[in-house]
């Protein structure tokens, strides 16, 4: 899935993504979506209506710049926005049980999930879905609890590199979160700031290996609003011990860094929007997360067109193949490998 560049701000993208308020473009917002350094789109399940209404919102989007990346959350279980004519997937870490019981079946199934939410996505006009969750189960994180696919590195990797190959066989890139691992902290970064006190030798033996592991598979990474004090009093996602000297030069990946969400309140640490703009870039990241706050979402544009922030052009890995290579939902609707899976899902779901 890597698209070789060997330049720099050539993508016509920005490094902004932002959402937007409702179920079709306001005027303001087709202006919005203009600005140079605005690169991609999320959306969330606000702006979800029917398939129909769905791809007419997509389809508006690209006709204001079709270069933009559209993504979205459907990782399965409770995070999953599109939901009214789209399977119902489960958690991940339902396939634990499965992998217990018959491994080979678990990865069949996992890597048959990955290719059906992708192929849904792609074909709502979609580029990508944040996912999968890399992250452990460890019983302590109650905002990843069952959306990590094991407490077993073995098995969270066997199990995470199906769905992955699914998602490839589908068309579409792979994003790992929430890098070097959300699992093993209480706090629930969207409302505080968790910090993971152990000592770093411990982290990289356990949350770390499944995305050392994964790497191969991994088309983007998004690092966790945690801090790892042993490491760098820094956030993950701020953290140039982090993202450059382990994530770029240790483990050698040339993907997409992609900011969690800049708005959430673990984000809060570097300081005002400017400065989690700044930090955010300075670290690595490539694509800024800033959602549900227009004034927020309006500031960062601001802070990135004083810096000039020139668009990476790896981000154009994480584009959508060819239109004419992905099925429309009414012809998922009647594919039988997609009736196969969902005739798997509602086994997996009833037992």
């Amino acid at each position: 899935m890597v698209v070789e560049q060997s330049t720099e701000g050539q993508t016509g993208l920005g490094v902004l993504m932002l959402d937007i308020q409702g179920q079709t473009l306001s005027a303001q917002e087709q202006d919005l979506l203009q600005h140079p350094q605005v690169g991609g789109v999320i959306l969330f399940s606000r702006n979800v209506g029917s398939p129909a209404q769905l791809l007419d919102l997509t389809a508006s989007i690209r006709a204001c710049r079709p270069e933009l990346l559209l993504a979205v959350d459907q990782e399965g279980g409770r995070v999953q926005r599109l939901k009214d004519g789209f399977t119902r997937l489960p958690a991940m870490l339902s396939l634990q049980a499965v992998f217990q019981r018959d491994a080979e079946q678990a990865l069949a199934l996992s890597q048959d999930m990955g290719w059906l939410m992708a192929s849904e996505v792609l074909a709502a006009g979609f580029d990508f879905s944040f996912a999968p969750v890399l992250d452990l189960h460890t019983g302590r994180s109650e905002v990843i609890g069952n959306r990590a696919f094991s407490a077993d590195i073995d098995t969270l990797v066997a199990l995470a590199s199906a769905f992955m190959a699914g998602m490839h066989q589908a068309g579409m890139a792979t994003t790992g979160k929430h890098f070097p691992g959300h699992g093993s902290v209480d706090a629930d970064s969207h409302l505080s700031l968790p910090v993971d006190d152990r000592p770093l030798a411990e982290i990289e033996q356990y949350d770390l290996q499944p995305f050392v592991r994964c790497l191969p598979s991994l088309d983007a990474v998004m690092p966790a609003h945690v801090v790892y004090p042993a490491a760098d009093p820094r956030c993950a996602g701020f953290s140039s011990y982090w993202l450059q000297t382990v994530l770029r030069q240790r483990l050698g990946f040339d993907g997409v860094i992609f900011s969690d969400d800049l708005v959430m309140a673990a984000a809060a640490a570097a300081g005002e929007m400017p400065q989690r703009v700044a930090q955010a870039l300075d670290a690595g990241c490539d694509m800024l997360l800033v959602c549900n706050d227009r004034d927020a979402a309006l500031v960062a544009l601001q802070t990135l067109e004083a810096r000039q922030a020139p668009p990476a052009a790896r981000l154009l890995q994480m584009q959508r193949r060819s239109p004419a290579a992905i099925a429309t939902l009414a012809a998922l609707n009647t594919d039988s490998r997609a009736q196969a899976v969902r005739a798997g899902i509602a086994q997996l779901v009833s037992n």
